[in-house]
């Protein structure tokens, strides 16, 4: 846990995700505070995926209007009464059986009309509205930015809050690089924030910039740097900084040209290249990045195209680079990545670089 500048007590990404599970258990509404572009709907729909036969309902409330919570009232002719017909998005009794857990995620909750707002009052702590009843099994999950980010907010009324158990995120680079490597974002992007942390978050809301570095931001590089044939560097760039804004797109920019320049991992796992010529920082961290993502991807063709033993001569060339090549920091981090979140195995004892790395490595990586 750390403080802000305002004294506002925050949690990383990971921690929030095991709070918000714990929470769960009891079907204790939560709400995620934060900046814009961080990752709080992601993280919901991590979780959702974490639970076996699990549905997620995501409601950007906002759009909603007072009658789509509460429903809309009906003269009920059999017993000359008004009834209320609920809203088809949330969920049935009939629809939650077919399943073990809902969550029920109101995004931007606090970006609604102070009128829907209140309408979601006894839907959140009572899990009723005039009629209508959530299912036993369903999760209330709420987030929202915070009313310093510039964004079209709404000040939460008191009653609603005390609704809540409550916990705002910060950008935590060390969560990120776990999610970007589990997702094969870019490695260039992952390099270069690998590099450059602080570009992961650059967020100003007194800025009038209209793109600015964030993790979505950055996953927007990622995307459009998977199919650029075509396109001359000053067009990447225009798109990058169209993403991330014009700074950061330059620095970008200077950052790829000498990572373009680095070997083909392939022919260093193949052993064919053992020698590393550049040492720009930011392209190293490149290359280690796109040497764990090819270890993953031969890992998982172990038996249906290469031999086990195969694989760990792969493996070893890869220490013995790294290890002529490379600064601690990198070993550690790729190493990490390979072992630990990639969980890859080998017969270390058949790899000849493996005991001069524990000579030099070995207590590094049991600190880490």
């Amino acid at each position: 846990m750390a403080l802000t500048e305002s004294q506002t007590r925050t949690v990383r990404l990971s921690e929030a995700r095991k709070y918000i599970k714990h929470h769960a258990k009891t079907k204790r509404p939560v709400m995620i505070w934060g900046p814009p572009g961080i990752g709080k709907s992601d993280l919901v729909a991590s979780i959702c995926n974490e639970y076996e036969n699990s549905f997620l309902i995501d409601v950007r409330l906002p759009l909603w209007e007072p009658t789509d919570i509460k429903g809309i009232p009906y003269y009920a002719a059999n017993d000359n009464t008004m009834a209320w017909a609920p809203p088809a998005e949330l969920p049935s009794e009939e629809f939650a059986a077919q399943y073990d857990t809902i969550f029920l995620f109101l995004d931007e909750l606090n970006g609604a009309a102070p009128a829907v707002q209140a309408a979601a009052y006894q839907l959140v702590l009572n899990r009723r509205v005039g009629t209508y009843k959530l299912p036993d099994n369903v999760v209330v999950i709420a987030a929202g930015n915070r009313e310093t980010d510039k964004g079209v907010t709404y000040r939460m009324p008191k009653p609603l809050a005390n609704r809540f158990v409550h916990y705002e995120i910060r950008v935590d680079f060390e969560d990120w690089l776990t999610w970007a490597t589990s997702n094969n974002q870019n490695p260039d992007v992952v390099g270069y924030l690998t590099f450059a942390k602080a570009d992961l978050y650059n967020f100003d809301p007194q800025s009038n910039d209209r793109s600015f570095g964030t993790p979505r931001s950055w996953a927007f590089v990622s995307e459009l740097l998977a199919d650029v044939d075509g396109f001359t560097d000053e067009e990447i760039t225009d798109m990058v900084s169209g993403a991330v804004g014009e700074g950061l797109a330059l620095k970008f920019k200077a950052h790829r040209a000498v990572a373009s320049k680095l070997p083909n991992p392939t022919l260093i796992l193949k052993g064919e290249v053992k020698d590393l010529k550049t040492k720009e920082i930011s392209a190293m961290y490149s290359l280690s990045t796109s040497m764990a993502y090819e270890l993953k991807a031969q890992y998982d063709q172990i038996g249906r195209g290469i031999e086990k033993a195969e694989f760990d001569g792969m493996l070893d060339n890869v220490l013995g680079f790294m290890m002529k090549n490379f600064d601690p920091e990198m070993i550690i981090m790729a190493t990490r990545l390979v072992f630990v979140q990639y969980g890859v195995t080998a017969n270390l004892r058949k790899m000849s670089n493996w005991p001069e790395f524990m000579k030099n490595y070995g207590h590094l990586i049991k600190e880490a």
